[in-house]
């Protein structure tokens, strides 16, 4: 990923908390076939290694779990976008020297990614995801809800992964390389937009 000194993000925290923020990531291997990739919901497990360790679970019958990877996987994560107009800008009445933009947050995670098919270690991995995606409900829905046997016998429909990270590439990419009224102009006119991806965006526009 192209990552000019204005967008990098290199901290630890503000990546993870993009990473946890984002509920589906888009898994890519390398394969002898190609590339290959999955969205898929992942959690991670920050205090294992340096920079954390991702698991989550894939269709058995998904080609990808079943082919041998080539180099390190990817897992990415994306935080909100918005398209930026010129009209927010200040310099547009100035000079007229503007052209539109995309801001975005994203997350790239690398690492050697592992396929296991161990019941236990899948019923682990499930069980995580489900307490994550399900705490915040009223009446949430654990795994031990419904009968042992059945949840077995589904656990022999996927394939889980794991993928320790060795590297993250983390961009933020709100309007750092215009001035403070530019930077203005963008925050008001994404909080008025009809849009909620746009509304959320404007809180992180540097000020």
């Amino acid at each position: 990923m192209y990552l000019p000194s204005a967008f990098r993000d290199d901290d630890l925290a503000s990546l993870h908390a993009t990473m946890r923020a984002a509920r589906l990531a888009n898994v890519v291997t390398a394969t002898a076939d190609g590339l290959l990739e999955s969205p898929l919901p992942l959690f991670l497990a920050e205090a294992e290694g340096d920079k954390g360790v991702l698991y989550g679970h894939l269709a058995r019958a998904n080609p990808q779990g079943r082919a041998a990877p080539t180099a390190e996987a990817m897992a990415i994560f994306m935080g909100p976008d918005a398209y930026i107009t010129p009209s927010w800008y200040a310099t547009k009445q100035e000079t007229g020297l503007v052209v539109p933009t995309w801001n975005y947050v994203t997350v790239h995670a690398y690492g050697p990614i592992e396929f296991f098919d161990e019941p236990d270690r899948l019923l682990a991995v499930v069980s995580r995801l489900t307490d994550l995606h399900e705490g915040g409900r009223a009446e949430p829905w654990a795994v031990t809800d419904a009968p042992e046997a059945f949840i077995r016998a589904q656990l022999r429909g996927i394939i889980g992964l794991r993928l320790p990270i060795t590297r993250l590439d983390g961009k933020r990419k709100l309007s750092q390389n215009r001035n403070d009224r530019d930077r203005a102009g963008v925050a008001a006119g994404l909080a008025e937009s009809e849009h909620a991806a746009d509304r959320a965006m404007a809180p992180l526009i540097p000020r």
